[in-house]
């Protein structure tokens, strides 16, 4: 039988596949770092595009914010002004009242009874005077009680007083100024109940 010596091809065969498998090896970890880098580069995208969105969305916020406050300033104006044309409204509707009040100051104050300061708080009107009687001033009470304008009369002081022999009651009045409707409908709800 003739010897054939197999060893030197099965080197040959080994260097070959080893060879083969690191050109394989190479070309894989060639073909891993190029996907590494690929992925790299994709997701560097992604976050420069989302940096970016996140960017205009800040700079659509401050231009959201400047005109939040801008609105607010104009509401803050708007109330002020609706509470000016309030006041006026105001001022408007009750100039001809203060006429009428006087008017009816006048007209309801019965003889022997003076007044001597009138002082107005809002809707209030306090009266201070002096009167020759007590039934004077009772008089005086009813008359206010029965004016147009004029509504609650409430006695604060009364005082009796001898001026140069006589005497006299010192005293002080407290009503209210109201409207023909108003009082109207005061007593409309008075007579209901």
């Amino acid at each position: 039988m003739a010897r054939i010596n197999l060893l030197p091809w099965r080197e040959e065969q080994r260097k070959e596949r080893m060879k083969q498998f690191q050109t394989i090896a190479g070309l894989a970890a060639f073909l891993m770092f190029a996907i590494i880098i690929l992925v790299h580069i994709r997701i560097g995208g992604f976050i420069d595009n989302q940096n970016s969105r996140n960017s205009y969305l800040q700079q659509e916020i401050k231009t959201l914010e400047k005109k939040i406050a801008e609105i607010k300033e104009l509401e803050n104006e708007k109330s002020n002004l609706l509470a000016r044309m309030n006041i006026i409204q105001q001022l408007q509707s009750s100039r001809p009242q203060v006429v009428h009040v006087f008017d009816q100051m006048v007209s309801t104050i019965p003889t022997g009874v003076y007044l001597t300061s009138i002082k107005n708080t809002g809707p209030t009107i306090t009266l201070e005077g002096f009167a020759q009687s007590n039934a004077r001033v009772s008089s005086y009470m009813r008359n206010v009680n029965d004016a147009d304008w004029l509504t609650s009369p409430r006695l604060d002081v009364i005082e009796t007083q001898n001026d140069k022999g006589q005497r006299i009651s010192k005293f002080t009045l407290v009503v209210k100024q109201t409207s023909p409707t108003a009082k109207k409908a005061a007593n409309e709800e008075e007579d209901a109940q």
